[in-house]
């Protein structure tokens, strides 16, 4: 053959491979399609990190998350021996087997935590080069790549979004990689490679052509080629969840954004490069890697498989783990409903009504101030009050979201402040927005340490031997009780405000039998030296405190021409009832009324006795049960002060189940601290709205919330933050580092979920018990694709409560018996 036919043929295959096929892109889609958002610090939220992987059973999964990147979904084999015979009875396992209808016994599961694993799991290209002969003493690959994508990321994600979209803000981002990494010459150096920058100047410069060459180099066929890239965006999965969240903005608000093809290519660069340099460098160690690598493709599927079989009897553990708790929840609620059967009266008018959050620790609350007087009547409803709202303080442009991550907010919402100290606090938050952005420039950090770091010192003795409370830059902005409401920078009618009114009365079950007090209760925490504090707040107001929500809902009810619209529609409000808008710190599980005056004192001192039960409850898990009353006060108020301390409390640990049910059900049970509470009465929802709202959207929720835990005490490397002493907060917001470099950290830290000793949440999925006729609850599962994919591939269980006290689950279109009325579980 010629040379000009040969440099034709090279021609034609450069076009051939200069762009993406159809098939092709749509896979590279898929496996960006996987990754999970994280949230930012000011505004974090619990995210279910398999989320966008919900239409697979978790089982397959997990299988495919070991074998590409040894993730795990599952505890490890010492936690199954530590629980068993103790929390984990041979009847749980045997249970297991039964339901789960394999073929197992209790002494091959025993013997199985004995025996060791032998299988072995997907490597990138950089994992092959890492195992060469040459590199025994060489820095790995792995973690260089990791950290330089990670650097890169750290400082081209400081800017804010300034156009339409994140996707436009950071357009160019592969580009922009690519001019920096071909102007850093010490790569080459530090990995002792020679030639490696040329092979950074010989890329490609738009992301789809690097992507269309580097696969045909690597011989990806379009079978493989969304785990492949799955694969890879799992090795930085931290930032590849930050560009996930942006994503997820910009869909959010109608927008497109093809940001994470951009960091995919970043990441097919990486290993493209290193093929390229292996094969120009060392010629007999490349043909051995070709070989691996192809085998390796060939084999994916089988891996894949080989580790779905090897995980199968560590789900039987999990199950029977699961089944465990199930068991005495349901003879709880089954022993319930009889004391209440045999004990039937008429519900005396509530003295106080009391409306918390969902949230787990609000359980513990509610109970506690039940207690207090039989007349006291509590109710559970999403956190952000049906409110769904953006709050814009005084003095500055910026505005956060008080809404579930779920949500888009539709409504501002204005505090009404006087000009003078409007004008007051704007001067003050622009000079120290100032100081906080010279902190935070990248050239000015360590000039900032230098010049701050005696003052700063001396800061930290004075908030040793004189703590302050936790200062938040936002919510420590004056307020007030009076709120301007817009849409679409349009104040909204006093039409609008009566609809929005009437429909979240009508969720809560507030539309009749008001008490003269009506206490709207959301919750915050209080700790400092945190980064992580946003994450103890309220996750349904978007990582916030709820004290804007309930106190612009308490102006909206208490608003004279709002009920008098509402009492037009059938609602009426009691002239002498008062909505309060209220606060539960649960860190100190004090409360904060706003805009109220206890006339007698009487809910003042219930809302204290409360505190007190509720504080001693509490205090066995913080290892202070054997202090009482006034000196456990001072003691956990010193925790939250405490800028040493890394356990101020322990959040929604253990959360464990989410009852959707009237609160007469649950009334006097002791749930631990474990169960999100709901109420609703499907008597008074004939269309099911309400029903459905709480299916598609606190359950949702709820899952999140459950298997972020899960996951980050399963494997808090991968889907937890590590250790929170050696954090490093990336950009003010962004995230944090666990020292000074690696993969950006998302999820819990371990001191979130560990003592030192012990787990402080136990990893179960999360259980959902659901007062209604079965036919309603199958209904909405087949009309919303997200509920049955949460049902059907086990992300979840969803259980019939009946009021005759029968118990069944609801599975792939099918109900199964879980428990009678009487005193043994049939399961």
């Amino acid at each position: 053959m010629s040379n000009a036919t040969t440099q034709t043929v090279n021609a034609n295959e450069v076009q051939m491979t200069s762009a993406l096929t159809e098939t092709q892109l749509t896979k590279l889609n898929a496996a960006c399609g996987r990754i999970a958002p994280t949230w930012p610090l000011d505004e974090l939220i619990a995210v279910n990190p398999w989320w966008e992987m919900r239409h697979l059973h978790i089982s397959k999964v997990s299988a495919k998350l070991s074998a590409l990147s040894q993730a795990h979904c599952l505890m490890p084999k010492t936690y199954f021996q530590e629980i068993w015979l103790e929390s984990l009875q041979p009847e749980h396992l045997q249970k297991a087997i039964q339901v789960m209808g394999v073929d197992y016994t209790v002494e091959s599961l025993e013997r199985y935590l004995l025996e060791e694993d032998e299988y072995s799991h997907w490597h990138n290209v950089s994992d092959f080069v890492d195992s060469g002969p040459d590199r025994k003493y060489k820095m790995a690959w792995r973690d260089e790549i990791t950290h330089q994508i990670s650097q890169f990321c750290a400082d081209f994600f400081r800017l804010k979004a300034e156009k339409a979209s994140y996707g436009e803000t950071y357009k160019g981002l592969y580009q922009e990689w690519l001019a920096t990494t071909r102007q850093d010459k010490g790569i080459e150096i530090l990995m002792a490679e020679d030639g490696l920058t040329e092979n950074f100047d010989d890329l490609p410069d738009s992301a789809e052509e690097l992507l269309a060459q580097a696969l045909h180099d690597l011989n990806v066929s379009e079978t493989e080629l969304a785990d492949y890239a799955h694969a890879l965006l799992l090795d930085v999965n931290g930032w590849a969840s930050w560009v996930a969240y942006l994503r997820w903005q910009d869909r959010l608000n109608g927008a497109d954004n093809n940001l994470m093809l951009d960091f995919l290519a970043i990441r097919v660069a990486w290993d493209w490069v290193l093929w390229q340099h292996q094969k120009e460098t060392d010629r007999a160690v490349f043909n051995e890697l070709k070989v691996l690598w192809r085998h390796q493709m060939n084999m994916l599927p089988e891996l894949i498989a080989a580790h779905e079989a090897s995980q199968a009897k560590a789900w039987v553990w999990q199950r029977a783990a699961e089944i465990a708790y199930q068991r005495n929840l349901h003879q709880q609620l089954v022993a319930q409903d009889q004391a209440a059967a045999s004990n039937e009266a008429e519900t005396a008018q509530p003295l106080l009504q009391a409306a918390f959050c969902i949230d787990v620790r609000s359980e513990v609350m509610r109970r506690a101030l039940e207690t207090q007087d039989n007349r006291i009547e509590t109710l559970g409803f999403a956190g952000f009050f049906g409110l769904p709202i953006e709050y814009h303080p005084v003095g500055t442009e910026s505005s956060r979201p008080q809404l579930p991550g779920l949500l888009k907010s539709s409504i501002t919402v204005r505090p009404v402040i006087e000009g003078e100290v409007q004008q007051k606090t704007s001067y003050a938050l622009n000079n120290k927005a100032r100081w906080t952005e010279w902190g935070y420039a990248p050239p000015a950090t360590f000039s900032m340490v230098e010049s701050t770091g005696l003052l700063y010192a001396f800061k930290m003795l004075r908030n040793t031997l004189f703590p302050n409370d936790h200062a938040h830059p936002i919510n420590d902005l004056p307020t007030s009780d009076q709120f301007e409401l817009s849409q679409n920078e349009t104040p909204l009618s006093v039409e609008q405000k009566v609809d929005l009114a009437a429909g979240i009365l009508h969720a809560m079950g507030l539309d009749q039998n008001l008490a003269k007090t009506v206490l709207l209760v959301g919750h915050g925490s209080s700790s400092c030296n945190n980064p992580h504090a946003a994450g103890l707040d309220c996750g349904a107001c978007g990582g916030q405190t709820g004290e804007i929500n309930v106190r612009v809902l308490a102006f909206l009810l208490n608003d004279k021409e709002v009920r008098a619209g509402l009492q037009a529609k059938g609602i009426e409000i009691p002239e002498d009832t008062q909505f309060v808008g209220a606060m539960h710190n649960t860190t100190t599980d004090e409360f904060t009324c706003y805009a109220w005056q206890d006339e007698d004192g009487q809910v003042s001192e219930w809302l204290a006795g409360a505190t007190q039960l509720a504080r001693q409850e509490r205090a066995i898990r913080l290892g202070l049960d054997d202090i009482e009353g006034d000196k456990l006060h001072q003691s956990i108020i010193k925790r939250s002060k405490d800028w040493s301390q890394v356990r101020p409390e322990w959040g929604l640990s253990n959360n464990a189940a989410f009852i959707i049910a009237p609160r007469q059900r649950t009334k006097g049970l002791n749930l631990d601290g474990r169960s999100f509470l709901h109420d609703y009465d499907y008597e008074q929802d004939e269309d099911l709205s309400l029903l459905t709202l709480i299916m598609t959207a606190p359950m949702v929720v709820t899952n999140w919330i459950n298997l972020q835990y899960y996951a980050s005490v399963c494997d808090n490397h991968v889907y937890g933050s590590g250790n929170k002493v050696l954090h490093n907060v990336v950009d003010g917001s962004i995230g944090v580092f666990e020292g000074n470099g690696g993969d950006l950290r998302i999820g819990l830290p371990m001191q979130s979920l560990h003592n030192g000793e012990q787990w402080m949440h136990e990893p179960l999925r999360l259980s959902v018990y659901i007062d209604a006729p079965k036919e309603a609850i199958a209904e909405i599962a087949a009309e919303h694709e997200v509920v049955r994919q949460l049902i059907d591939n086990e992300w979840l269980y969803c259980f019939h409560w009946g009021r005759d006290g029968a118990i069944e689950r609801y599975l792939n279109r099918n109900w199964r018996p879980q428990q009678s009325t009487g005193k043994k579980p049939v399961l």
